[in-house]
């Protein structure tokens, strides 16, 4: 079977220029849309926090126009891929809240904005298939899909300002994670959004991220274990863009595939 993996997408146009030729599967490694406007005003206020300045608003019409630019530009990536073949995507961390009712309708409430659901999006494109932390079957190759989660490691690494808050509830997804992963063994491939620490990982200044958070590794400390201990023959991420490349831990090919980056593997 010949399957083609990609990197997060990030609604680019740099995904037309993949050579899509009698693909049998196509795999995505999470933050399918773009979300420019977001990542520029987050990374603007932790600089002007730093400086003692007031953070700069999401007001309704900035607000109004990141959900469009994720919504449309996830859909894009969606629509292109599954012309060619069978698609299956986990999440990353961008369009997340508009994927579930619970949180697009508190969302609705504070901002006063009707918010487009992703998830009804993706359900009317046919042959896409959103996958949410589980093991596929997918002729006869077992692949495991583990969407992204803040590890632990990350904010005790990064220290966030609601420093607490993150922690408690980073406790509680790594722990959900660790008991995924060890229902995900004996795969071929595992799908993941974010590296394992220490590999492909280190955050440098290319894609505008703050002075402090330079040089620091953002992977996961629990996908490394897992990927040390049950050893799958691939395992394909993204997250952090300026880490792309391919590694080996024992024998596991590893592949940061970055922004719309690719790998095509015959199994």
């Amino acid at each position: 079977m010949k399957i083609l993996i990609v990197g997060d997408p990030h609604g680019s146009k740099k995904i037309e220029k993949i050579p899509i030729k009698k693909v049998d599967l196509i795999l995505i490694t999470g933050d399918l849309g773009k979300a420019d406007l977001a990542r520029k005003r987050f990374f603007e206020n932790i600089k002007r926090k730093k400086e003692g300045l007031h953070e700069l608003e999401w007001d309704k019409k900035f607000q109004k126009t990141v959900n469009k630019e994720i919504y449309d530009s996830s859909i894009y990536v969606i629509k292109y891929f599954s012309k060619f073949a069978p698609t299956y995507s986990i999440l990353g961390n961008v369009g997340t809240r508009m994927m579930y009712k619970k949180y697009i309708k508190k969302d609705e409430k504070e901002i006063g904005l009707k918010i487009p659901n992703l998830r009804e999006g993706m359900k009317k494109i046919k042959d896409f298939n959103y996958v949410k932390n589980t093991l596929r079957n997918i002729n006869g190759l077992k692949i495991g899909f583990l969407e992204w989660f803040t590890d632990t490691n990350w904010v005790q690494d990064f220290k966030p300002s609601d420093y607490k808050k993150e922690l408690k509830k980073a406790k509680i997804e790594t722990e959900k994670a660790r008991k995924i992963l060890k229902n995900l063994r004996n795969l071929e491939i595992l799908i993941c959004h974010q590296p394992p620490y220490e590999f492909l990982d280190k955050v440098s200044g290319k894609y505008g991220a703050p002075k402090h958070f330079i040089g620091k590794h953002a992977g996961s400390k629990t996908i490394l274990n897992y990927i040390k201990k049950y050893q799958p023959k691939y395992v394909f991420c993204g997250h952090i863009h300026e880490g792309e490349g391919k590694i080996k831990i024992g024998k596991t090919e590893v592949y940061n595939l970055g922004v719309a980056g690719y790998k095509i593997i015959n199994l």
